[in-house]
């Protein structure tokens, strides 16, 4: 375009702008005028507040859906991984104290950790993005897990044979397994916290909702004051169809407020008894599982109070808050009860833990191994990760049905608010219709 063209076309559209103001204003000045002016307000304000009463209920449900069926999974999942990591490390240096062939039952759960942890992956990668931090430690975990297995395997090999260097290989697989594997996963579980609570803002949709309270207090305060302008201007206390239209109205916000509001109650229960108390119990139950790979792999390399002892008690502690901070974070009996089941059971494991040390520390090389796996102590232990395993299940099954619950009624909404909303519009266009034929 020609600058030429360009300067004959600017003062068209100004004139073009001009001229709507100017129609704008002479209709202000006629009833007639001021009844379309009313009339295009009205269904204007109706169609929009029609339009982000879907998109906000649609928004709130794919919120929701995430949320329960990605956000919240892929915690779950990380969590496995973690857990099923730290239980086969654990296991595995249970199994090489046994000393000669392994104990089936170890070998078993050795085999059925590495399993889940696989299968909790595959899971996972399928819950994630290609790019992100999720991502890439689910990549590296895979590959470091085949790693992992590995070196066990050579630990395993060599100390059927009675050959030093299987403590060696045993070594290298635990420190890979607690220098790279934990922290990818712990990495992964953090990253699936953080998506959860995000899941929690996208499944409120704050902001659609503030936006759509906005618009139907100004559909409801506009329709009122036109139905106050068109009882002065007409002398006629009632206007059926805008009557009809506030009612609808009015319907439209009590079924927005009582969905919206019914779901947020959902989202609420579903974080404080469930999200939380899952996260707490799962840091738990990694913890308990450090805690008795610490003793096994402190007895294999036959350090006494080394570096092991230490994180020995230093999870110990962190253990105890867990738990302690579990029992408190539900109002519910049944989780409580558990968890407080696993305080005692877990009192109980680490007094035996101190009597391991006494004997390991007394020269009682083989007691002390004969009692650190053996059935009194493992019973004990298994009791502390059964009972937090118990009350763990429990929390997920109660965010199941919350989230289950708080999409109630979206989906409707999406489709029959917005229906609501163009019933409303017809029935404003009724009731000034009829007015504005008055003056032809």
């Amino acid at each position: 375009m020609s600058t030429a063209q360009l300067e004959r076309a600017a003062p068209v559209a100004a004139d073009a702008r001009t001229g709507v103001l100017d129609r704008v204003g002479r209709l202000r000045h006629t009833s007639p005028g001021r009844l379309q002016l009313i009339l295009a307000a009205l269904v204007s304000l109706a169609l929009l507040t029609g339009l982000v009463t879907g998109l906000t209920a649609a928004a709130a449900a794919d919120g929701t859906d995430d949320l329960g069926n990605r956000a919240q999974p892929l915690l779950v999942e990380a969590e496995t991984i973690y857990s099923a990591l730290a239980d086969a490390d654990t296991t595995a240096a249970q199994a090489f104290l046994a000393g000669g062939l392994e104990p089936t039952a170890l070998t078993r759960r050795y085999e059925d950790d590495l399993d889940r942890a696989n299968a909790a992956l595959t899971s996972a990668a399928r819950r994630t993005p290609e790019q992100g931090r999720s991502a890439d430690a689910i990549r590296r975990l895979s590959a470091d897990v085949t790693r992992y297995a590995g070196l066990v395997s050579s630990a395993r090999a060599n100390n059927r044979q009675g050959l030093p260097i299987g403590a060696s290989y045993l070594s290298s697989a635990s420190a890979l397994s607690r220098d790279s594997l934990q922290p990818q996963a712990q990495a992964l579980l953090q990253a699936a916290r953080s998506e959860v609570d995000d899941g929690y803002g996208a499944a409120r949709s704050s902001w659609w909702a503030a936006l759509l309270v906005i618009l139907l207090i100004a559909l409801l305060g506009a329709l009122l004051r036109a139905q106050l302008y068109l009882s002065r201007a007409t002398h006629r206390t009632f206007n059926l169809p805008l009557v009809a239209a506030t009612a609808g109205t009015v319907v439209l916000a009590l079924a927005v407020g009582g969905v919206l509001i019914a779901q947020r109650a959902h989202l609420s229960e579903a974080d404080t008894e469930g999200s939380r108390p899952v996260a707490l119990l799962a840091e738990a139950r990694i913890a308990a599982l450090r805690e008795r790979g610490d003793e096994a792999l402190t007895l294999a390399a036959r350090s006494g109070e080394g570096t092991l002892e230490v994180d020995f008690d230093t999870t110990t502690g962190r253990l105890n808050e867990l738990l302690s901070d579990a029992s408190r974070s539900t109002v519910d009996s049944y989780p409580s009860l558990a968890v407080r089941s696993a305080i005692t059971k877990h009192g109980a494991y680490v007094s035996a833990h101190d009597q391991v040390r006494e004997l390991d520390n007394g020269g009682d090389y083989d007691g002390a191994v004969a009692l650190a796996i053996g059935p009194q102590t493992s019973q004990i232990f298994t009791g502390v990760t059964d009972d937090i395993g118990r009350a763990l299940e429990n929390r997920k099954d109660v965010f199941s049905d919350e989230i289950s619950d708080a999409g109630r009624g979206l989906g409707p909404l999406t489709v029959l608010g917005p229906l609501l909303a163009l019933i409303v519009c017809g029935l404003i266009i009724a009731g000034l219709r009829a007015r504005l034929e008055e003056y032809r």
